[in-house]
């Protein structure tokens, strides 16, 4: 959908929630010193300023991570690259999920990200083209294609923005699909919790296909009236050891912010 850019909901707490798991995820894997493939489908812009006239008209950042920050310890991989965003870009700089992965991989990781929207994906290719394969392209046509990568060892982030209604429908048939096709691949599918739960019957498909798959869910008080989101998911194939006690303790975090 070319009519949408993160940059209004960069830092809420659907952020705070997904880029946790993920930065948590990363860490781990990257401690192994074998290589790894890191894919995104709909990769936006890498960095945002959360001082921009976008975030402060939607004021998600506000009741996300400005609200969320001090419940993550100093150590925690997704603090560590807060920190170290901060300090290269400035105070009100966010990193979206393909400049965490570009933080916390290694020289010898590969990254593949795929975005389709002009602008945001210039915004991309300038952050993050030197260090990584960056495609003005369907994220869902680019797993397709890519999937199994090289090195075998990888993570694949699916974060369509779900204004595409067809997305419910599709998402569950892609990751059937790659499962098959990369079968030791992390498959990493968000979707927002929204009121009449639009996600359920997709979720019910997803587990059917993957029963040993993590479904982590948060909710959370909606940051302005009339605002859809009541929370954030993720849904995890093979997940890596210690993801589910980590899961845990994020949504006990986020039991604090209701």
């Amino acid at each position: 959908m070319l009519s949408y850019q993160h940059a209004y909901h960069a830092g809420n707490l659907a952020d705070v929630h997904k880029h946790a798991l993920l930065a948590w995820m990363l860490d781990y894997m990257a401690r192994k010193p074998k290589p790894l493939t890191y894919i995104e489908t709909h990769a936006g812009r890498a960095l945002y300023d959360l001082s921009a006239p976008e975030a402060a008209k939607t004021g998600e950042a506000a009741g996300g991570i400005v609200r969320a920050a001090d419940r993550f310890d100093a150590d925690h991989p997704y603090a560590r690259t807060l920190t170290a965003i901060r300090a290269a870009h400035g105070p009100d700089a966010y990193p979206g999920s393909p400049a965490i992965a570009a933080h916390l991989l290694r020289p010898d990781d590969r990254m593949r990200l795929a975005e389709l929207h002009p602008q945001e994906h210039a915004a991309l290719a300038a952050a993050l083209g030197r260090r990584a394969v960056v495609e003005q392209r369907d994220g869902v046509e680019m797993a397709r294609a890519v999937c199994p990568p090289d090195p075998a060892r990888g993570l694949l982030l699916c974060d369509p923005s779900w204004e595409i209604k067809t997305d419910y429908e599709t998402m569950p048939d892609l990751f059937r699909r790659l499962a098959k096709r990369w079968p030791v691949g992390i498959l990493v599918l968000w979707y927002p919790l929204l009121e009449q739960a639009p996600h359920a019957p997709m979720v019910e498909r997803l587990a059917a296909d993957h029963p040993a798959a993590l479904r982590s869910e948060v909710t959370f008080p909606p940051v302005r009236p009339g605002h859809r989101m009541r929370g954030s998911g993720l849904f995890v194939v093979n997940p890596p050891w210690g993801l589910v006690g980590e899961a845990e303790r994020l949504a006990a975090r986020f039991a604090t912010l209701a």
